[in-house]
Protein backbone atom coordinates (compact mmCIF):
# COMPACT_ATOMS: atom_id res chain seq x y z
CA UNK A 1 0.00 0.00 0.00
CA UNK A 2 1.09 3.50 -0.91
CA UNK A 3 0.82 5.86 2.23
CA UNK A 4 1.32 9.00 0.55
CA UNK A 5 2.67 12.40 2.08
CA UNK A 6 5.67 13.71 4.08
CA UNK A 7 6.33 14.36 7.90
CA UNK A 8 6.47 17.96 6.56
CA UNK A 9 2.44 17.76 5.59
CA UNK A 10 1.88 16.04 8.81
CA UNK A 11 3.42 18.97 11.10
CA UNK A 12 1.75 21.95 8.62
CA UNK A 13 -2.01 20.42 10.09
CA UNK A 14 -0.72 19.99 13.76
CA UNK A 15 -0.32 23.09 16.36
CA UNK A 16 2.99 24.30 16.50
CA UNK A 17 3.23 24.01 20.27
CA UNK A 18 5.56 21.73 21.46
CA UNK A 19 6.04 20.31 25.36
CA UNK A 20 9.10 19.96 27.08
CA UNK A 21 9.93 19.28 30.19
CA UNK A 22 13.59 20.44 31.56
CA UNK A 23 15.58 17.47 33.26
CA UNK A 24 16.23 18.61 36.45
CA UNK A 25 11.91 18.44 36.70
CA UNK A 26 10.83 15.83 38.68
CA UNK A 27 8.57 13.46 37.50
CA UNK A 28 5.50 14.15 38.83
CA UNK A 29 5.46 17.48 37.27
CA UNK A 30 6.38 15.77 33.98
CA UNK A 31 3.09 13.41 34.67
CA UNK A 32 0.88 16.08 35.45
CA UNK A 33 2.02 18.08 32.33
CA UNK A 34 1.54 15.35 30.01
CA UNK A 35 -2.23 14.90 31.85
CA UNK A 36 -2.85 18.32 31.01
CA UNK A 37 -1.79 18.66 27.90
CA UNK A 38 -3.15 14.95 27.06
CA UNK A 39 -0.05 14.12 25.73
CA UNK A 40 2.02 10.66 26.17
CA UNK A 41 4.77 11.93 25.62
CA UNK A 42 7.47 15.29 26.42
CA UNK A 43 10.76 16.41 25.44
CA UNK A 44 13.32 16.99 27.33
CA UNK A 45 14.99 20.07 26.98
CA UNK A 46 18.13 21.92 28.58
CA UNK A 47 19.35 25.48 27.43
CA UNK A 48 16.91 25.23 24.08
CA UNK A 49 18.70 22.00 23.16
CA UNK A 50 16.89 18.57 22.39
CA UNK A 51 18.30 16.41 25.17
CA UNK A 52 15.88 13.42 25.86
CA UNK A 53 12.33 12.33 25.67
CA UNK A 54 10.27 10.76 28.72
CA UNK A 55 7.04 8.57 28.19
CA UNK A 56 4.17 7.55 29.90
CA UNK A 57 5.59 4.14 29.52
CA UNK A 58 9.32 5.29 30.81
CA UNK A 59 7.20 6.21 34.12
CA UNK A 60 5.56 3.25 34.27
CA UNK A 61 8.66 0.55 34.29
CA UNK A 62 11.45 3.39 35.71
CA UNK A 63 9.46 4.80 38.51
CA UNK A 64 6.00 2.91 39.33
CA UNK A 65 7.44 -0.62 38.94
CA UNK A 66 10.87 0.42 40.70
CA UNK A 67 8.86 1.53 43.41
CA UNK A 68 10.16 4.73 43.72
CA UNK A 69 7.97 8.04 43.89
CA UNK A 70 7.26 10.60 40.89
CA UNK A 71 8.29 13.25 43.46
CA UNK A 72 11.73 12.13 44.29
CA UNK A 73 12.59 11.00 41.07
CA UNK A 74 13.75 13.28 38.39
CA UNK A 75 13.04 13.18 34.92
CA UNK A 76 16.87 12.81 33.69
CA UNK A 77 16.77 9.45 36.19
CA UNK A 78 14.52 8.14 33.66
CA UNK A 79 14.40 9.93 30.34
CA UNK A 80 15.13 7.59 27.01
CA UNK A 81 18.47 9.67 26.04
CA UNK A 82 19.81 7.68 22.92
CA UNK A 83 17.01 9.82 20.76
CA UNK A 84 15.89 8.90 17.23
CA UNK A 85 14.70 11.28 15.46
CA UNK A 86 13.29 11.90 11.57
CA UNK A 87 13.15 14.91 9.27
CA UNK A 88 10.51 16.70 7.73
CA UNK A 89 10.93 15.43 4.06
CA UNK A 90 10.45 11.17 5.32
CA UNK A 91 7.75 9.87 4.36
CA UNK A 92 4.48 8.98 6.16
CA UNK A 93 5.42 5.36 5.60
CA UNK A 94 9.20 5.29 6.16
CA UNK A 95 8.46 6.59 9.89
CA UNK A 96 5.44 4.28 9.64
CA UNK A 97 7.77 1.47 9.58
CA UNK A 98 10.41 2.74 11.93
CA UNK A 99 8.44 3.33 14.78
CA UNK A 100 6.99 0.03 14.63
CA UNK A 101 10.18 -1.94 13.82
CA UNK A 102 11.39 0.38 16.93
CA UNK A 103 8.45 0.26 19.50
CA UNK A 104 8.27 4.09 19.99
CA UNK A 105 5.56 5.99 19.46
CA UNK A 106 6.44 9.15 19.61
CA UNK A 107 9.28 10.74 17.00
CA UNK A 108 11.06 14.58 17.81
CA UNK A 109 11.62 15.94 14.11
CA UNK A 110 14.26 17.96 13.27
CA UNK A 111 15.79 19.89 10.44
CA UNK A 112 19.24 21.41 9.91
CA UNK A 113 19.92 21.05 13.87
CA UNK A 114 16.40 22.75 14.54
CA UNK A 115 13.47 21.05 16.68
CA UNK A 116 10.11 21.38 13.98
CA UNK A 117 8.16 19.12 16.11
CA UNK A 118 6.87 16.04 17.18
CA UNK A 119 4.85 13.07 15.54
CA UNK A 120 3.05 10.40 17.15
CA UNK A 121 2.05 6.82 15.81
CA UNK A 122 -1.60 8.22 16.23
CA UNK A 123 -0.89 11.08 14.09
CA UNK A 124 0.41 8.50 11.18
CA UNK A 125 -2.19 6.47 11.03
CA UNK A 126 -4.45 9.59 11.07
CA UNK A 127 -3.02 10.35 7.92
CA UNK A 128 -3.42 6.78 6.51
CA UNK A 129 -6.58 6.90 7.43
CA UNK A 130 -7.24 10.08 5.40
CA UNK A 131 -5.26 9.39 2.39
CA UNK A 132 -7.29 5.81 1.91
CA UNK A 133 -10.62 7.85 2.16
CA UNK A 134 -9.32 10.04 -0.45
CA UNK A 135 -8.74 6.72 -2.53
CA UNK A 136 -11.72 5.47 -1.81
CA UNK A 137 -13.67 8.60 -2.75
CA UNK A 138 -12.06 8.24 -5.80
CA UNK A 139 -12.41 4.61 -7.05
CA UNK A 140 -16.09 5.36 -6.25
CA UNK A 141 -16.30 8.38 -8.48
CA UNK A 142 -14.70 6.70 -11.41
CA UNK A 143 -17.13 3.63 -11.03
CA UNK A 144 -20.51 5.90 -10.95
CA UNK A 145 -19.54 7.76 -13.97
CA UNK A 146 -18.40 11.35 -11.96
CA UNK A 147 -14.78 11.62 -14.11
CA UNK A 148 -15.39 12.64 -17.65
CA UNK A 149 -14.09 10.16 -20.55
Amino acid sequence: MDVSGTIESILGQKSREIWSVNPDATVYDAIALMAEKNVGALLVMENEKLVGIVSERDYSRKVMLKGKTSRNSYVREIMTTELVTANPRETVQECLHFMTDNHIRHLPVVADGELRGVISIGDLVKQVISTQSATLDQLNNYISGGYPS
